[in-house]
């Protein structure tokens, strides 16, 4: 199928990913733009895979204020090079995370940060909600476990599904950035204020 500069122009305009890449993925992908396009998130996720133990030093830090003053947000983002963390596509990525951090309030950035005790305490009441209604015990530590893993998943900033797009989580939008910007990229901390709290 001949690739036409139409379809790489759509393709990059869709994805944001390189010209070249454009080409190559909808080469390999027979003009299909839709196979193009998961083409190119595979990619991004082997790239953001090789890149994850480089270091990241460089950054910014982001504040997002809510509408009256009374809420407010920073995130810290890092990324390898000075020149990555002023680039529209890094600071937009850091605005967006502070702007989710303020709607979604997460507990932590990832499941190994969430304090034990919080997980304990909401295990025992996952746990008598399923004695209380009758399960037998086998059934009750299946009930738990998935509970608990939907718990996490609600309260953890990276498995939060973005609020302004609930198709990906905020770990699905890193990963495209880092492949998008050819370097790692991390959500090193937020923290949210919000006075009478």
């Amino acid at each position: 199928m001949n690739i036409t500069s139409q379809m790489v122009k759509d393709l990059r305009d869709k994805t944001g990913a390189g010209m070249m890449d454009c080409k190559k993925a909808l080469s390999e992908n027979a003009g299909d733009m839709e196979k193009a396009i998961d083409f190119l998130r595979q990619k991004g996720l082997a790239v953001a895979a090789k890149r994850a133990g480089r270091a990241t030093s460089e950054g910014v830090i982001e504040t997002y204020i809510h509408a009256g003053g009374k809420l407010g947000v920073m995130v810290e983002l890092n990324c390898e090079t000075d020149f990555v963390a002023k680039t529209d596509d890094f600071r937009e990525f850091a605005r967006d995370v502070a702007m989710h951090v303020a709607a979604a309030n997460p507990v932590s950035l990832s499941r190994e940060d969430v304090p034990a005790d919080l997980v304990e305490r909401e295990r025992q009441i996952y746990a008598q909600q399923a004695l209380d209604s009758g399960k037998p015990a086998n059934i009750v530590e299946k009930m738990v476990v998935g509970k608990i893993d939907r718990y996490l998943s609600e309260i953890c900033l990276l498995e939060q599904q973005f609020v302004k797009n609930p198709e990906k989580s905020i770990q699905d939008m890193l990963t495209e950035l880092i492949g998008k910007m050819g370097e790692n990229v991390s959500i090193r901390r937020f923290v949210r204020f919000q006075v009478g709290v």
